[in-house]
Formats: structure tokens, C-alpha cells, sequence
């Protein structure tokens, strides 16, 4: 019975989403349509499992980081980090690429969200990278696989949606991605000094904005802060995720109204209409997804699970490259957000079963989704690169897959060293 449920209530949700449905009602409308023919529930159950998922204080922090990053985006954060990370890097080989990278990782910290990495540095690095004759294949894929990195280096909204699901500390999952980010963003940059030096690719020059590393650091001050306070905030127990998401864009309004007077009713409006957009998607996305986790648990869906891969593996390693390859190949189409509400209500039973930290699994869930920003045929990023580059998906897919398997070769080490993920927290709060 458990087995023709699973099926039933996953092929409708993928029959759904062909034909266009969005996610949230696809999991909605099938949790409904198996939830009244195979346990004769209530259809009341979904909307009062949707209310009581949505009343929640943590998940305020939602659209408060979701506007705070967009009120930094169009507030003239932008090219400060960006002139930051070429007094970095900016003058070694392949200084361009390495920039990109590295104003992805700072702008990554600030914003929570990997589209919106890719749209505000690639409008600045990728012409940048095109005028000094690097190939617009490789300056698009190369933004798109750093943008990946909005959704892992904290504050993260995937983190956000994660730790509403499973009740693990937002705060803790924010403090656990800070390494893998960090090594995602060095590997990236390991490969686009490798591939510009074979091609021959030159160092910024004089096309950035280059500065000494003080003079760029006072004037990308303000906007390095944001981080600061956040985290610092956080770590140091003097408010909670939520708060510091409120915190944010009380600190947003006042840098881009105020500090660099670059926010105008026109971007206000807009950092508030995209903000509404999102968080109306993903909120409803989110309380129907609480019910239907809700539903699978009664329906024995996870131990029922569990047995059947206990069946395949006895072996938490091999378990985990299972779950791995499961979240790649799933990565490759639908978003990460949507495959996590629909994935880790099952999977996470099962690697808890074996000892897997959910703190740790948050991680490799999060990664593994993010790499799917970047892999065809879905892969959202792939569409911003092309959208601001000018150069077809088909291109930017020949150069991807350098960037690709540079992030899966970090996923690997992160899903089999647990503590590079948690061994920060420990530190923290040991």
C-alpha cells in the first residue's frame, strides 16, 4: 500500500509540473488527490497542516532577507564589491575570472539568492570579461556557476526554508555553510586560473575600477558590513535569524538611501514588487509542502523508505552517493527550493537513521540542489548568463562542465568529512 502511494502521489506530482502547473499547487492538488482515494482523510487536513507550517516566527525571516537582498542589489552594492575583489585578485592570470568569482562569494554573503548573484555581478564582469577577450562562453558559465554560491554562502534562503522544514537552527545552518562556500568559491577560482592560463586570458587591467585594496575596502565598506552584522549578530546571541533579517534591511534602506543615495522610488518599488513575487511563491510553496511532508509521515512513507534502501545499501556512504546522485539528477529539473520540499521529507529519515546530522545533511542537500542551477536542461543561471551575455545555452553548456565538476568533486568531500560543515558550529558553540 505504502509503495502504490509513493507512486501515485509522485507521479502526479510530476504529470503536474509537465504540463505547467506550478509546484506549489502540484503538491498540493496531489497530496489531495492521494490523500482522499488511499487513507479517506479530509481534504481539511492540507489547509490546516498549510496554516500551521506558515505560522511561524523563523519563517519571517523569509521575505525579510529576500528584500534586504534585493534592496542591496539595487542600491550600488554591486560594483563596490566588485572593485573590492579586483584589488584582491584582480592582477593575477586570468584576474578577470578570478574577480568574478570572488564578487560572487562577497555579493553570495549579502544577497541569499543565486539568480540574483548572477544578474548583479555578470552585468558588470561579463562585458568586462568579453571587452579583454576572453571567450563569452566561458565569462557566462563561469558567472553562472559562481552565482550558485548565493544559496550556500550565509545568509542563505534555501538554509531558511531547510531549517523551517526539519526544526534544525537557521542559525547553526548559516554558520555550517560558511566553509563550504568558501571552498566552493576556491575550487571555482582554482579552475578559472587553470583554463586562463592555458587560453592566455590577461588580468583585469585597467577596464575594472582599480583601486588600492584600503581605498577599495573604505568604499565598499558599508556594504561588507552587511555580513558583519548579520552573522556577528547572530553567532554572538544578540538577536535571532529572524531578527537579523529584520535588522538587514533596516541597515539596506539606510546605505542605499542615505550612504550611497543610489535607492530611488523607482528601485524601492521594484525591490519591493520582486520581493513580493518570490515570497509569495515560496511561502505558498512552503505550507503546502509542510502538509504534504505531514501526510507522508502518516502514510509510513519515510520508514517504508528507509527499508527499501536498507535493502540496496547497509552502507551509509554508499547511501549517501545515492542520495547524492538522486539530488543531482533531480537538480537538473526543478529548482532547488521546490526539489527540497518535495525530496527531504523523505531522505532525511533515512540518513538520520544512520547517523547522519541533519545539520550535515542540510549542507549536502543545499549543495548538491545548488549545483542544479548550473546543469542543463533547467538550470536557471544558465538562463541569466545567456539573457545578459548574449550567447546561447548551447554555448555556455560547452564551457560548464569544467565548473560543474569542480563542484561536485567539493560535494564529495563535504558529504564524506562532516566536519568541514559542522565542525564550525562546534567551535562556535563549544
Amino acid at each position: 500500500m505504502t509503495g502504490t502511494i509513493i507512486l501515485v502521489v509522485l507521479g502526479l506530482i510530476a504529470f503536474t509540473m509537465t504540463i505547467g502547473v506550478p509546484i506549489g499547487i502540484a503538491v498540493g492538488f496531489s497530496t489531495a488527490v492521494t490523500m482522499y482515494f488511499t487513507c479517506n482523510t479530509p481534504l481539511l487536513f492540507i489547509s490546516q497542516n498549510a496554516f500551521t507550517a506558515l505560522d511561524s516566527f523563523p519563517l519571517l525571516a523569509l521575505p525579510l532577507f529576500i528584500l534586504s537582498g534585493n534592496l542591496m542589489s539595487h542600491g550600488g552594492i554591486s560594483k563596490r564589491l566588485v572593485n573590492l575583489a579586483d584589488s584582491i585578485v584582480g592582477a593575477a592570470t586570468g584576474g578577470l575570472a578570478m574577480v568574478t568569482v570572488m564578487a560572487c562569494m562577497f555579493f553570495s554573503a549579502i544577497s541569499g539568492s543565486s539568480v540574483a548573484t548572477v544578474s548583479a555581478i555578470g552585468s558588470f564582469m561579463i562585458p568586462e570579461m568579453k571587452q579583454k577577450k576572453y571567450d563569452d562562453g566561458f565569462a557566462a558559465a563561469l558567472t553562472a556557476s559562481a552565482g550558485s554560491l548565493g544559496v550556500i554562502i550565509p545568509p542563505s534562503i534555501s538554509f531558511v526554508v531547510y531549517g523551517v522544514m526539519t526544526g534544525v537552527s537557521i542559525g547553526e545552518l548559516f554558520i555550517a555553510g560558511i566553509v563550504p562556500g568558501l571552498l566552493l568559491g576556491f575550487a571555482l577560482m582554482a579552475v578559472a586560473y587553470v583554463i586562463s592560463r592555458k587560453k592566455g586570458y590577461s588580468s583585469a587591467g585597467s577596464d575594472v575600477a582599480r583601486k588600492s585594496f584600503l581605498a577599495s575596502l573604505k568604499d565598499s565598506f558599508w556594504a561588507i558590513m552587511v555580513p558583519v552584522i548579520i552573522l556577528g549578530g547572530i553567532y554572538g546571541g544578540v538577536f535571532t535569524p529572524t531578527e537579523a533579517a529584520g535588522v538587514a534591511v533596516a541597515y539596506s534602506l539606510f546605505v542605499g538611501l542615505f550612504i550611497y543615495r543610489e535607492l530611488n522610488a523607482q528601485n524601492l518599488f521594484s525591490a519591493f514588487l520582486e520581493t513580493m513575487l518570490v515570497n509569495g511563491a515560496v511561502t505558498f510553496m512552503i505550507g503546502l509542502s509542510m502538509a504534504f511532508a505531514r501526510f507522508l509521515t502518516i502514510a509510513g512513507v519515510p520508514k517504508y523508505m528507509t527499508t527499501t534502501i536498507l535493502s540496496f545499501s547497509q552502507s551509509s556512504a554508499m547511501t549517501l552517493l545515492l542520495i547524492n546522485i538522486i539530488f543531482l539528477v533531480v537538480g537538473c529539473f526543478i529548482d532547488n527550493l521546490s526539489a527540497a520540499i518535495i525530496l527531504v521529507p523523505i531522505l532525511l529519515p533515512i540518513v538520520t537513521s544512520f547517523g547522519v546530522d541533519p545539520l550535515h545533511f542540510g549542507v549536502i542537500s543545499t549543495v548538491a540542489l545548488a549545483i542544479g542551477f548550473v546543469t542543463p536542461p533547467y538550470g536557471p543561471n544558465l538562463f541569466v548568463a545567456s539573457a545578459i551575455s548574449g550567447v546561447s545555452i548551447e554555448r555556455i553548456t560547452r564551457h560548464i562542465w569544467s565548473f560543474c565538476a569542480a563542484l561536485v568533486v567539493v560535494l564529495m568531500f563535504l558529504t564524506y568529512i562532516p566536519a568541514l560543515s559542522t565542525g564550525l558550529v562546534q567551535l562556535v558553540y563549544n
